[in-house]
């Protein structure tokens, strides 16, 4: 019956030069075994002290076997090296073949460890902007916020970023405070057109807006600002102009708000200001007569 069995291949071949080192290995531990057994015989006969005697037979057992060891090393040195090779090729290519995730893993230990954000806080990375709400060890899900930077109204779209971003990509947490923050947004007029009247009136609605809070703010501000070691910026609304191309003005209003309201004071400072004001270059015109006129009377 067992006749009929093929144990090996047709074409199994060991070559001479494995048979070679077969050979030689074999030769190698059988050489040490008995230099072993004739050094523990020699030690057995000539040192009377047990412990002396034990201690002799554990160093010269265990420098039999790395000399063992060493021996092996040097036989198969070369194959060795080419199994080095080996693993070290598919270690590469496994690390090319799966660098996402691991860049996904790396980016969610890093977000991790610097605490640059949580459940909850708005933030941005590149042109993604929206409110946080999963994190996994891949992926951070967030709900989109805009469009664009510059409004606070969700989309109702989902984002799912993947965490490698954040290895490559700051990130823009705009949730720094749990109670107030301070809110800017930009108006842009023509130069002939009447931003002075826009700066005043963005600056009185603005404080009127704020004004029952704003001590609460100056409050929190302060304590914020002792409890992180910061010099936190005076929390009184304020309307600053720049000038980004010539012929335009923008006014930029910065006020505290309370956390989640940001879109609700603009929309109603905009709303108030201008619908009750007109800015066109004809307002502006009569604004300077009636100015000279009030000045001629004067004199």
């Amino acid at each position: 019956m067992f006749e009929n069995i093929d144990w090996l291949p047709d074409n199994f071949v060991i070559s001479d030069a494995v048979l070679s080192l077969l050979a030689s290995s074999v030769i190698l531990i059988v050489v040490v075994m008995v230099l072993r057994a004739l050094a523990a015989r020699f030690i057995l006969r000539t040192v009377q002290s047990p412990e002396l005697r034990g201690k002799w037979l554990i160093n010269s057992r265990n420098g039999f076997l790395l000399l063992m060891l060493l021996g092996l090393v040097m036989i198969w040195g070369e194959e060795l090296r080419t199994l080095a090779l080996s693993i070290v090729a598919i270690a590469v290519a496994f690390v090319v073949a799966t660098k996402e995730l691991i860049l996904c893993v790396t980016g969610s230990i890093l977000k991790s460890g610097s605490r640059s954000f949580a459940l909850g806080d708005r933030i941005q990375v590149k042109e993604l902007r929206g409110d946080v709400i999963d994190q996994t060890l891949l992926a951070t899900t967030i709900l989109e916020v805009g469009p664009g930077k510059h409004l606070h109204q969700r989309t109702g779209r989902r984002i799912v970023i993947p965490n490698a971003l954040f290895v490559s990509e700051p990130v823009v947490n705009e949730s720094f405070t749990t109670h107030y923050d301070f809110h800017v947004f930009t108006v842009p007029f023509k130069r002939e057109e009447n931003w002075q009247l826009a700066q005043t009136a963005l600056l009185e609605a603005a404080n009127r807006h704020c004004a029952p809070y704003l001590e609460l703010v100056r409050r929190y501000m302060s304590k914020l600002g002792n409890q992180r070691g910061l010099m936190m910026p005076t929390v009184e609304p304020r309307v600053t102009l720049q000038v980004p191309v010539a012929g335009e003005i923008h006014l930029t209003v910065r006020l505290p708000v309370k956390v989640g309201e940001r879109n609700f004071i603009e929309q109603n400072i905009l709303n108030e200001v201008f619908s009750q004001n007109d800015f066109s270059p004809e307002s502006r015109k009569k604004a300077t007569a009636a100015a000279a006129a009030v000045g001629q009377s004067g004199e």
